[in-house]
C-alpha cells in the first residue's frame, strides 16, 4: 500500500480539527502520514491497528494518541456498517509556539513527546476521556479549546498506556519529497488567491508538468486544482463569520465568479455558503 502525504487543516474559528464519523470514511487516504498530531477515538467496536511498525487489533473500543509524521492506517479501512470514529489533528504549537514550555503542561510536554511512538490507551482513561472527545463536536470554539486541554491533561497522566511502534524505526519518508511537499502546500498557502498556476508550481517542484500531476495525484489522490480549491474553501468558512458579502469571500479567496465558487463550496462542504453561514447563525 503506497505511503501517502494528507495535508490537514484547522477548522474555521478554532487552531485544531475535530472530526466526527458516523459512518466509514470513503476519503480515499489510507496508508498516510501527516505533520500534526492525532488523537483517535472509537467509542466501541473492534478491528485493525496499524501505526508505524505495530500491527494488531484493538477490541472494545479504541483510544490512540499519534506523533507527527508517524505512518498509520486509516481505521475505517475494510469496515462495513455501524461505524463511529472522533478524531482530533494538532499542530505541536497550535497553543502557541512557547505554551508547552509553561512549567503547568510539563506531563503534557512529556505526551506529545511520546506521542512519536504511538500510544494506545487502557479502558480506564477512555471511560475518563471518551465523554469529554464525545462533547467536541457541539461545544464552541471556547469551550471545545478547554476540553481540549482537559483531555490532554488525562493522557499525559494514564497510567495505562502503551507504545505501539518501535522507537527509532523510521519509515522511507524521503527527507527531498517531504521538503518537496512542504514547498508546494507553502506555495498554496501564498498563492490560493491568485489564479492557479500549475506551471509555477510544477516549476517549484522541479519537475515538468505532466510529471508533477501523476506525482501530487499518486502522493494526496487529489488533483492540484482540487486541492487549490479544496484550501480556498477552507479559508472562505472562516470569512464567513465575518460581515463580507458572500460574493466578496468568494472573490477574496479566488474564485473568479460567485457561480464557481457556490459549486465547489458545496461539493466540499455539503452546503452552499449562504447555508453554511446561516448555520452559523443559529
Amino acid at each position: 500500500m503506497k505511503l501517502q502525504f494528507e495535508k490537514i487543516e484547522p477548522e474555521a474559528g478554532s487552531s485544531f480539527r475535530v472530526i466526527h464519523h458516523t459512518e466509514v470514511d470513503s476519503c480515499g487516504v489510507y496508508w498516510h502520514y501527516h505533520p500534526e498530531y492525532e488523537i483517535v477515538y472509537i467509542p466501541s467496536g473492534e478491528g485493525q491497528r496499524r501505526i508505524g511498525t505495530n500491527v494488531s487489533r484493538y477490541e472494545a473500543g479504541e483510544l490512540v494518541f499519534i506523533g507527527p509524521n508517524l505512518p498509520h492506517l486509516n481505521y475505517s479501512y475494510g469496515k462495513q456498517g455501524d461505524y463511529e470514529e472522533i478524531v482530533v489533528q494538532m499542530r505541536e504549537d497550535f497553543m502557541g509556539e512557547p505554551f508547552l514550555q509553561k512549567p503547568e503542561l510539563k506531563t503534557v510536554w512529556r505526551l506529545f513527546e511520546r506521542a512519536h511512538t504511538g500510544l494506545t490507551f487502557g479502558d480506564a482513561t477512555k471511560q475518563k476521556v471518551g465523554p469529554l472527545l464525545a462533547r467536541l463536536s457541539t461545544q464552541t470554539s471556547f469551550e471545545r479549546f478547554l476540553t481540549l486541554l482537559r483531555v490532554l491533561q488525562q493522557l499525559a497522566d494514564a497510567y495505562d498506556v502503551s507504545p505501539l511502534h518501535n522507537d527509532g524505526v523510521r519509515f522511507g519518508l524521503n527527507p527531498k519529497e517531504q521538503e518537496r511537499i512542504n514547498r508546494i502546500c507553502q506555495y498554496v498557502e501564498q498563492h490560493f488567491a491568485d489564479p492557479v498556476d500549475i506551471h509555477a508550481v510544477a516549476d517549484l517542484a522541479s519537475m515538468t508538468v505532466p510529471a508533477f500531476c501523476r506525482y501530487f495525484k499518486r502522493m494526496t489522490r487529489q488533483t492540484y486544482t482540487d486541492f487549490v480549491n479544496e484550501y480556498r474553501v477552507n479559508q472562505a468558512r472562516r470569512l464567513l463569520h465575518s460581515a463580507r458579502t458572500v460574493a466578496d469571500v468568494g472573490f477574496a479567496v479566488g474564485f473568479n465568479n460567485l457561480s464557481h465558487f457556490n459549486k465547489t463550496f458545496r461539493s466540499v462542504t455539503g452546503q452552499t455558503p449562504s447555508t453554511y453561514r446561516k448555520a452559523l447563525a443559529g
